[in-house]
């Protein structure tokens, strides 16, 4: 194979245990629950005053507007807790305050990531490229959430990060998100929903309907029905609302931080984690730009490929992914249609890679084989390491090769740009090996990427380390299409 100049970069993020999300703290019964209020309803005024001015002040520091958050989970918790009890401004601070934890959402790892242009390319020093590189953050209990970075390429491929900033924060969701009929009833049918029930349910619906209309729309149903039949109803309801839920919007302030913004799994199909985020900058057909993201949802048994789509990193739409076609995990998008048709990679086998077009970006219902493992570095499988990138030589598509004692290797292999169920190149060798710096980690001997970018004709390659940190490495692309045979 021809000689690549693979260039690393001393450039690595490292997991930073200092950052954390206030977040809900749940308790196992609601009998406890019920405890605890009544010990913080039975404070005098003066002691609420005294722990609620003590918590401000150890953890003030540590949260964006304590305040607002502990207002937000006393307005989650009370409707369940009190009853119509009027509270003090600062009692209700101080019992959100108990239904709330710290959780280091990076703690044990920051890798994996992907890298896509930053949508504001202001003020960037000529021939330099501002990007976002969204990470796979991991910590207690194995769950992962999906964690942003930003920084700067220069024309030689020197990379430069912003520093992130000391807070971290999760979005809000987005209230009376509309679901369309259409897109909703589709779903429905692929899911084997729609049976007679949810048909009776969607006929009193609008062609545009809120959670709330549809919760509301499933009881008055259920309830229409004979005794014997409502059990099964009430399973069909609860699904129905896991779909819709699994469908949603959140929003970030708009004076947020990149940095500070994180997006945690709330639904119950990202119960485990939101794994692996392969993001792209897509160009429509009327030429308008929105990044796409797939990712793994995990609920502690279930893997589902999952979509979000965003055009400012500050609000976000989760989708969820239907069709016979789009199992397993690894799910890539092109950055744009092929022949009037949207087009995907992914490893529903767990071992070859395969593409599959669809006329709807949400419907993937047949999938090609493309690639299958050819040398030892690859033989237990293949995947991609994020979406193909578009070159006059063909799409680029960035690899991964497991071989003997399962260590991670990055190569890439070449698609013909018109039709690419045709591979017109391949490595014979990985572009990046795990050297005796990145053996260790959360799980050694891997090296791993979702997601790559070309700028100044060098291929800008980040890649996780050992499951475990973060760093670069750069090198030419005419050298990488050299290697092809």
């Amino acid at each position: 194979m021809k000689t690549i100049d693979v260039v690393r970069s001393k450039v690595i993020l490292d997991p930073d245990r200092t950052h954390v999300l206030a977040r809900p703290f749940r308790l196992m019964s609601d009998k406890r629950s019920i405890k605890i209020t009544a010990r913080v309803m039975a404070l005098p005024e003066e002691d609420v005053h005294a722990l609620l001015e003590g918590v401000r002040i150890e953890f003030g520091g540590r949260q964006v507007k304590i305040d607002d958050f502990l207002m937000r989970r006393y307005n989650e918790v009370s409707p369940c807790l009190l009853n119509g009890q009027v509270l003090s401004e600062e009692r209700k601070l101080l019992l959100g305050g108990y239904f709330t934890h710290e959780y280091s959402f990076e703690a044990a790892a920051l890798f994996n990531p992907s890298m896509v242009p930053h949508p504001d390319q202001s003020n960037v020093p000529e021939g330099s490229l501002r990007f976002v590189l969204s990470l796979r953050a991991t910590a207690e209990g194995h769950v992962s959430s999906i964690a942003f970075r930003s920084g700067t390429v220069d024309i030689s491929g020197a990379i430069t990060m912003d520093v992130p900033s000391r807070y971290s924060l999760e979005p809000e969701q987005v209230p009376n998100s509309v679901y369309q009929k259409p897109l909703f009833t589709r779903k429905l049918m692929e899911l084997r929903l729609l049976g007679d029930f949810n048909k009776a349910v969607l006929d009193g619906l609008p062609e545009a309907f809120t959670l709330d209309e549809l919760r509301e729309r499933l009881v008055r149903i259920q309830n229409e029905l004979p005794v014997l039949e409502q059990e099964t109803a009430k399973t069909t309801a609860r699904e129905t609302v896991m779909l819709a839920q699994s469908n949603y919007q959140v929003a970030f302030r708009p004076e947020s931080r990149l940095s500070e913004r994180v997006l945690f799994p709330i639904t119950p199909s990202q119960s485990n984690g939101i794994e692996d985020a392969r993001f792209v900058l897509f160009t429509k057909e009327d030429g308008v730009k929105t990044y796409f993201a797939t990712y793994t949802a995990y609920d502690g048994k279930m893997i589902l490929p999952q979509m979000l789509q965003t055009c400012d990193f500050l609000k976000f739409h989760f989708s969820t992914l239907n069709g016979p076609a789009v199992e397993n995990k690894g799910m890539a998008l092109f950055p744009r249609k092929i022949k009037g048709q949207y087009a995907m990679l992914g490893r529903q086998d767990a071992e070859n890679i395969y593409v599959m077009f669809s006329d709807h970006i949400h419907f993937w219902d047949s999938m090609q084989l493309i690639l299958e493992p050819v040398y030892p570095w690859e033989f237990i499988q293949l995947g991609n390491c994020g979406s193909p990138i578009e070159t006059e030589a063909g799409w680029l598509v960035i690899s991964h090769g497991v071989g003997p004692m399962r260590k991670y290797c990055i190569g890439a292999f070449l698609l013909d740009r018109d039709d690419p169920t045709k591979v017109i190149g391949r490595l014979r060798e990985p572009l990046i090996k795990p050297n005796a710096q990145e053996r260790d980690g959360y799980v050694p001997n891997v090296v791993y990427s979702c997601g790559s970018l070309v700028h100044g004709g060098l291929l800008i390659l980040p890649y996780g380390i050992s499951d475990y940190a973060t760093t670069f490495a750069t090198m030419p692309l005419e050298q990488v299409l050299a290697a092809m045979e």
